[in-house]
């Protein structure tokens, strides 16, 4: 069953569910990047820091010789009093080397993905202790592989070092005869030629990393089609209840349009299929404003409205049509419509003129 859920993802995961992802804190990480700056701080502090630290703490070692004979140690608190000293100036020359690998650290999980609060991964989950869970990834395919990384990074690390000392064989052999004084800086020139290619290698090898572990989580976050149209469903509603809602809106629409149709001046009609209800109010001012109109059964319902309140219907089939496409409802007409328009309320006019001076 798994598999067959496995092969039905073949959809590249969507914006959606990748940032969903993001911020349960299932993001794309590599191992190796922690080691890389383990390996690169260590450098950092070897060209950097070492001399000094060793130069602090030998100074500081000769002090403690020198003064041996004046430390008095009559009870505990003296105990107590001589550790903080000491371990104060230890802390004072350890700082740098510290915060060297605390910012290594750091800048191994921030420069792979943006630093986020996740508050699922700090509540207790009694999942990441269950003994079947932590088979299934020991011996699942994700566990071999790891496991075949690891191999992979020890042999190579392995192979590395051997190669480094083999070529320091002479002067590491010949260290029995140096000063004292000189074996440090023996020992931090071999070290220092070891983290190097050490450095180098553990690079290459979170390139590599970096790459399949991004690959990876890519194709662990690949979807079936219906997941996606499940997510379309979730993200933009469904369809049903989309065309059950743009429905009620038009039936809105067209109830607040039949209403309007009593304000109306005049209503512009092709016979049957079209209605344009019009008001213009010259006090109002401005352009004639379309208040209403419709197609078929609405046109025919906006004429009856129009006779019933009296409102003069004036047929004109390619003034209604043109109209009609043109022009929005609660918007005025546009300057191509002026002419028209404006001789048929000045016809109107003129006719309840005459009818009220023949009265």
């Amino acid at each position: 069953m798994a598999d067959e859920s496995t092969e039905s993802r073949t959809e590249e995961a969507t914006e959606k569910k990748i940032g969903d992802e993001l911020e349960r804190g299932n993001a794309p990480f590599s191992r190796e990047a922690a080691l890389f700056a383990s390996v690169s701080a260590m450098l950092i502090i070897g060209a950097f820091f070492a001399q000094q630290c060793i130069a602090s703490m030998t100074l500081l070692l000769h002090h403690l010789l020198d003064d041996a004979g004046g430390v008095r140690l009559r009870n505990g608190n003296d105990a107590v009093a001589l550790m903080k000293l000491v371990s104060w100036d230890v802390f004072k020359v350890l700082i740098a080397p510290f915060v060297v690998f605390a910012a290594g650290g750091v800048l191994a999980s921030a420069l792979q993905n943006a630093p986020r609060l996740v508050v699922d991964r700090i509540l207790p989950n009694f999942k990441r202790i269950s003994l079947t869970e932590g088979w299934q990834r020991l011996h699942g395919a994700r566990g071999y592989a790891e496991f075949s990384k690891s191999v992979v990074k020890l042999a190579s690390i392995s192979v590395i070092v051997l190669a480094v000392l083999q070529s320091q064989q002479n002067k590491l052999v010949n260290a029995v005869a140096l000063e004292p004084e000189a074996l440090p800086e023996l020992i931090l020139s071999v070290a220092m030629k070891l983290m190097s290619v050490v450095c180098i290698v553990t690079a290459a090898l979170l390139a590599i990393d970096l790459v399949w572990s991004r690959f990876h989580w890519r194709r662990d976050m690949r979807m079936s089609r219906q997941e996606i149209k499940d997510e379309m469903k979730q993200s933009d509603g469904d369809p049903v209840r989309k065309a059950r809602l743009r429905s009620l809106a038009q039936d809105r629409v067209r109830k607040n349009m039949i209403a309007a149709v009593p304000k109306a001046t005049l209503v512009i009609a092709n016979p049957t299929h079209y209605a344009i209800a019009l008001r213009y109010v010259k006090e109002e001012g401005g352009a004639p404003m379309v208040i209403s109109k419709g197609q078929d059964l609405i046109a025919l319902k906006i004429r009856e409205l129009a006779e019933r309140h009296s409102i003069p219907i004036i047929e004109d089939k390619l003034l209604a049509r043109s109209m009609y496409d043109s022009v929005e409802v609660d918007h005025p007409i546009p300057p191509q419509f002026y002419k028209a328009v404006a001789e048929l309320i000045h016809y109107l006019y003129s006719k309840s003129a005459a009818k009220l001076a023949s009265k």
